[in-house]
């Protein structure tokens, strides 16, 4: 198929806008609806340290890519990577996203679990089962990579996530019952750093190919203990009725930011824990997982 721009082969074919796209007007595309979305989201002044959080997968290092390509030359803007190491045996390599991150010519930090909190996920799977595994590591990881990336001096975080992931909180949140986190709008809060996420209107497929073109280095594994994580049920659902119904998944991204539009910001209930010093909204579930790991 030709391009619907230009006539050149194209390399993509977006079902929802009908469109073919080449290499050159695919990468214009998504690059134009980034920037859009940083500029809406008022995400990144002058002044900011964004630390991106680098897996080593196709999401993030395509982000690293587009910030340090669109802000790399700006005086007033810095970047930098954080990696967090959870312990899962053959899957997170810290020294492919330190090459990713001297590839894009930017600082990088690391931390570990073991370090920080004492333990693996894979000595915490052998404890309690992989039932849970998604739950710890979520709270584990949001709150080593805040505090790794604020230590760095880093303003605000960037998560690689892309529309497919949006769409897929979306739904999980609906599915469990969870209004609270679905209307919730919090304020920032001193110590936690605000969470941006340029490519939330990119498809994951789209986002794929942006990093097959224009990045190397990153690899794809899947976490072993993914599979039985709600997300997995979600993501196939979403993509099979997707495929006859190409705007599902920016109809349930407009749907979430529709619940929380009109809703004022509210950081109540925010304090310092008493046992970690780190910010957080009621008890501190950092602390709570580690006491109960310890039996206590």
């Amino acid at each position: 198929m030709k391009c619907s721009k230009c006539r050149q082969d194209a390399v993509l074919f977006q079902r929802y806008s009908g469109l073919h796209l080449c290499e050159d007007h695919f990468t214009i595309d998504l690059e134009t609806k980034v920037k859009k979305t940083i500029r809406k989201e008022g995400w990144i002044k002058s002044g900011d340290k964004i630390a991106v959080a680098l897996s080593g997968g196709k999401d993030s290092t395509a982000l690293l890519y587009f910030l340090t390509k669109t802000f790399g030359i700006r005086r007033d803007v810095e970047i930098a990577a954080v990696t967090i190491d959870e312990g899962i045996s053959g899957y997170r390599s810290t020294q492919i996203c330190k090459s990713i991150a001297e590839q894009a010519g930017v600082e990088f930090h690391t931390a570990s679990f073991k370090e920080h909190f004492g333990i693996t996920l894979d000595e915490i799977v052998q404890k309690k089962g992989d039932i849970n595994s998604c739950s710890y590591c979520g709270v584990l990881r949001r709150q080593l990579l805040n505090r790794t990336a604020r230590d760095a001096g880093a303003t605000k975080i960037a998560y690689g996530f892309n529309l497919d992931d949006e769409a897929q909180s979306v739904m999980m949140n609906v599915l469990r019952g969870d209004a609270e986190t679905l209307l919730r709008k919090q304020k920032p809060v001193e110590g936690m750093l605000p969470r941006i996420k340029p490519f939330k209107t990119i498809p994951e497929r789209e986002v794929a190919l942006y990093a097959r073109l224009q990045t190397t280095g990153y690899e794809e594994r899947g976490c072993p203990y993914s599979y039985n994580a709600l997300r997995a049920d979600v993501r196939g659902i979403l993509n099979q009725y997707n495929y006859g119904h190409p705007a599902t998944k920016y109809a349930l991204l407009n749907l979430g930011e529709k619940f929380k539009s009109g809703i004022p910001a509210d950081s109540t209930g925010a304090e310092t824990c008493a046992t970690c010093g780190e910010p957080v909204f009621g008890s501190c579930r950092v602390c709570g997982i580690l006491k109960e790991l310890k039996g206590e």
